[in-house]
């Protein structure tokens, strides 16, 4: 089976060549620097680009390419920009996939597609309306949408996966900062959050993927994902600062005058993510791919602390 993986030096596609390597083509952005080899082709995920000639003979296409949420974004349009890379950039792959006779097409969305915050106690499904709050939810939306009229069209299978936030070696942003902060066991004002978030470990959604590579059942299906084992903020930091063989020390303050804080000093943002709930229900996609996690939670954090620690 020939394998046509893009996003090549991102995060979860450096891990999935690790376990795919023998069968992939590989996309790799002009921006970046590679190897070169016949192997590798360095492509734009834009609507103008030509995709023909590394999609000949491929059976299965890996997208996991994307514009991302960057700081201080410096696009005069950001959401053009995030339109033309996740949206018409996908959807022109996903075409001329058809047109090479490609049979199945695995997109990485994101639980943004349902929203920022999952309400009421009530975990996101796979089958809720999608309610994108940011430009980069959007452009993923967009692009669902885009691909499903695409399959419904056409001979193409179409395997969409939302993970929730995806952890592991090299992982960067908050949850780097939080391993940071937990090898130093800082004392944060985290013990009165009790909310509960869902997370992924890398290796739990490399394992998913590749099993939807040739599995019957996962032809046009939308996929969540986790750990299965949602956790409050101050649970995880707890987990993190035992993982460096630590007790955390976790300062009671309510969770109101956290979002005053944070809201004073500009953090709102932040503090939503810290506070609030966001999880998401696997059911559907344990019961549909016969599938569970490979890895714990707990486990999945210590593999981070010991990749940290292996860098100093």
């Amino acid at each position: 089976m020939k394998l046509l993986l893009t996003g090549s030096t991102g995060f979860l596609a450096s891990a999935l060549q690790k376990k795919l390597d023998d069968h992939l083509v590989i996309l790799t952005s002009r921006s970046y620097e590679m190897e070169n080899s016949s192997r590798t082709f360095r492509k734009n995920i834009s609507s103008t680009e030509d995709f023909s000639d590394c999609l000949r003979n491929v059976d299965v296409v890996i997208h996991t390419a994307a514009r991302v949420h960057q700081i201080n974004d410096l696009a005069e349009d950001p959401q053009r920009e995030f339109m033309e890379a996740n949206c018409f950039g996908t959807i022109n792959l996903a075409r001329q996939a058809v047109q090479a006779g490609v049979k199945r097409f695995i997109f990485i969305s994101s639980i943004k597609v349902n929203g920022e915050v999952s309400h009421s106690g009530k975990p996101f499904s796979f089958d809720d309306p999608r309610m994108p709050e940011d430009f980069y939810g959007i452009s993923k939306a967009k692009a669902e949408e885009g691909l499903l009229r695409i399959a419904a069209e056409t001979n193409l299978e179409v395997t969409i996966i939302r993970p929730p936030l995806v952890y592991g070696p090299k992982v960067k942003a908050n949850f780097a900062i939080m391993l940071k902060l937990a090898s130093k066991n800082v004392p944060l004002p985290l013990g009165s959050i009790n909310n509960k978030r869902s997370f992924v470990a890398l290796d739990n959604l490399v394992n998913l993927i590749v099993t939807c590579i040739d599995h019957p059942k996962a032809a046009n299906q939308i996929f969540l994902v986790s750990d299965d084992n949602d956790v409050s903020t101050s649970k995880l930091f707890s987990i993190m600062v035992e993982a460096f063989g630590k007790n955390a020390r976790l300062i009671n303050v309510s969770p109101p005058f956290l979002r005053l804080i944070f809201k004073f000093i500009g953090k709102e943002e932040m503090i939503d993510r810290l506070c609030g709930d966001l999880r998401v229900d696997i059911r559907h996609t344990k019961n549909t791919l016969d599938w569970t996690p490979v890895v714990s939670l707990v486990d999945g954090v210590k593999i981070c602390v010991a990749s940290s620690l292996s860098n100093k």
